[in-house]
């Protein structure tokens, strides 16, 4: 493929994602850059050929996007992930992936200042400042894909160091990625004062995750331990001890973190993205990272529990890997790779029929749609392990 070309997307006021030329191909979640993910994966197992990948690819790398909403789920970093999953040990895409790193690298660069900015004016964060899908979580994931001694990365672990800080002067003592929205991104009386979102996709989870593995790679900037050991400490505090095992709540409002308790009745969905699922995971992952086995152990029978019960179970009603039953599949494999518990065997079985119950999505994508499924599948088939490393977008280590 030949150097890409790349378009600077227009700052607040221009043209939407939606009007942009070849927007939604630039969609990791929706778009062809990851159904090319489930077509690459197939290639690199020889059961697809590298002619349809390539052809997937080629109809989202042109008229790349680069601005200052262009993230790893969308726009020029979304194609270059898929890319890289193609490209990783053998010299495919190397002239393009070299163009799109350094405008990334910018890219990143600019939003760490802003980010860094922010935080020097008092001001509370958006979620699109650090999340997984928009923020520079995502970006950091794809960074430390491409090369984990790269001094940005280091730059941006920094950001998401001082981002688990209060923010100075804060009576409170609010974590520093506390948004000052409700999850939905808008104003509610059930959330005056904002939230802190504890999710693998735009909270806490995410954070951790990126500072586990980026540590068990051996990418460590001063303060990451002590990150790690805080995101840990605040998700303890609201972990919820109950007779069919621990869960956690998707968010915190203002109200739960000056009581310390959680007003939610029940756990959320099993799923991915905010469930015990993801945040077993990235609990495992922190973990393995510190050695802290008695953390490892936790998360994993947290996980281990929720999958014993039919009523957590029952609240999977798609087949989607955001969250749904494929991200559930596929994220109690990774757990059980690393596992120490034992009992997952058993449990993987009926998710992967589980998965297969769910009805047909209406949709092609990656995210919420039959590319995302078909790849869970794959994986499964073959014991959790994957050919092209496309599961590094969810931070599954």
């Amino acid at each position: 493929m030949s150097t890409p070309a790349i378009s600077t997307a227009r700052q607040p006021g221009g043209m939407s994602r939606s009007a942009r030329p070849n927007a939604r191909a630039q969609s990791l979640a929706q778009g062809a850059a990851g159904i090319a993910l489930l077509h690459i994966e197939r290639a690199r197992r020889s059961s697809g050929s590298w002619t349809q990948a390539h052809a997937v690819l080629a109809t989202c790398a042109h008229d790349l996007i680069v601005g200052q909403d262009t993230c790893l789920y969308f726009g020029a970093p979304s194609v270059a992930f898929a890319m890289h999953t193609a490209a990783a040990g053998t010299g495919r895409y190397a002239r393009a992936l070299h163009a799109l790193d350094a405008r990334i690298t910018q890219l990143t660069t600019r939003r760490i200042g802003r980010a860094h900015a922010r935080i020097e004016r008092g001001e509370r964060p958006r979620a699109s400042e650090f999340d997984l899908f928009h923020g520079l979580t995502g970006l950091g994931t794809y960074l430390l894909c491409r090369e984990p001694d790269a001094q940005v990365l280091h730059e941006v672990l920094r950001y998401l160091v001082r981002l688990t800080i209060p923010l100075d002067g804060d009576e409170e003592q609010l974590p520093g990625w506390w948004i000052p929205y409700s999850p939905s991104g808008g104003i509610s009386p059930s959330f005056t004062g904002g939230h802190g979102n504890a999710g693998m996709a735009h909270g806490a989870a995410g954070i951790l995750s990126l500072l586990s593995v980026a540590a068990r790679h051996g990418t460590v900037v001063d303060g990451q331990i002590e990150a790690i050991h805080r995101i840990c400490g605040w998700l303890d505090l609201y972990r919820q001890d109950t007779r069919t095992g621990s869960w956690w709540p998707g968010w915190i409002n203002l109200a739960e973190h000056r009581a310390g308790t959680v007003t939610q009745p029940g756990p959320p969905r099993p799923g991915w993205c905010y469930g015990t699922a993801g945040l077993a995971r990235a609990q495992q992952l922190a973990g393995l990272a510190l050695n802290d086995t008695a953390r490892q152990r936790m998360a994993e029978r947290a996980l281990l529990a929720c999958l014993a019960d039919p009523a957590q179970l029952a609240r999977i009603r798609d087949a989607g890997i955001c969250h749904g039953a494929a991200g559930l599949l596929h994220t109690t494999h990774r757990v059980a790779r690393d596992a120490q518990a034992q009992g997952f065997a058993a449990r993987l079985a009926s998710l992967r029929v589980l998965l297969l119950e769910q009805p047909p999505a209406h949709e092609d994508g990656f995210l919420d749609g039959t590319a995302g499924s078909a790849l869970a599948l794959l994986t499964a088939d073959a014991n959790g392990t994957t050919a092209s490393g496309w599961d590094a977008c969810l931070l599954a280590g």
